[in-house]
């Protein structure tokens, strides 16, 4: 299976994700598959609606560092991938659901969040398999209403921007940079190269206030689970670098830069 998107240029497969809403109930496809956010990782926060879609699956495609976190759950056939596979396991797993498995595909989190372009190329690669059966998401909770709740950043209050995608970055970032000034930013970084440093740099660049709280919460729900305070002046000090040594936080982190009160 070949993808016909260039992420650096288009298009998106968040994009065919987000191009129709679901059917209603009653005009539902005799199957549906299931896109199931597991949660930030511990498994008390994987939702009852999600595991029975795990658990009552035949086959649970999702990236090696997802299924770790729910391969207790089922017995399904767990197709694990990373980026350089992921399209050869998309098109199993599609095969497999068209011959008449039940399938789930688990991403983190809640796919509403961060998780469009997984959706998309899950959708895709059904499409091309078996058009009649559509692609249901159960929400999950995001490590995002975590940190919110830990920082005491209200939803309604704040400005949620996400680089955990790939592709240009150009609008997200010009987005953050505006609502600087009157909202609480919410960031999920992107590793490596857009990292809580490299964002803190580039919104001093454009003028945002150097002394505003900002804090780097880190490894959420988990037993490991940190959060390391700043200025956004001091964070800034970790900017540079694209790799793992690069940067002194785990990928598993949310940027949060408050208002004040």
């Amino acid at each position: 299976m070949t993808d016909e998107y260039d992420l650096e240029s288009g298009p998106d497969p968040a994009t065919f994700a987000a191009a129709a809403a679901e059917p209603d109930s009653d005009e539902e496809a005799v199957r549906s598959v299931y896109a199931v956010g597991v949660g930030p990782g511990n498994p008390e926060y994987l939702t009852p609606r999600g595991e029975r879609a795990i658990r009552e699956a035949d086959v649970v495609v999702g990236f090696t560092t997802v299924m770790e976190f729910i391969e207790g759950q089922t017995d399904a056939d767990l197709l694990t991938c990373g980026y350089s596979d992921e399209a050869e396991a998309l098109e199993e797993f599609a095969e497999r659901v068209a011959a008449g498995e039940s399938g789930t595909a688990v991403a983190m989190g809640d796919p509403n969040h961060s998780g469009y372009q997984f959706v998309g190329k899950v959708q895709k690669a059904l499409e091309r398999e078996a058009p009649e059966i559509s692609v249901r998401i159960v929400p999950g909770i995001s490590s995002l209403q975590v940190a919110a709740s830990r920082a005491r950043t209200p939803m309604e209050d704040t400005e949620f921007v996400t680089l955990h995608k790939s592709g240009d970055l150009g609008a997200d970032l010009d987005r953050l940079a505006a609502a600087a000034d009157d909202r609480h930013l919410l960031v999920l970084p992107r590793p490596y190269d857009r990292m809580p440093g490299d964002i803190a740099a580039f919104l001093l660049e454009q003028g945002t206030e150097p002394t505003l709280e900002t804090l780097v919460l880190e490894k959420l729900t988990h037993e490991d689970e940190a959060v390391h305070r700043f200025t956004l002046a001091g964070l800034s000090e970790h900017a540079g670098g694209n790799g793992r040594d690069d940067t002194p936080f785990s990928d598993l982190v949310v940027l949060v830069i408050r208002q004040p009160v």
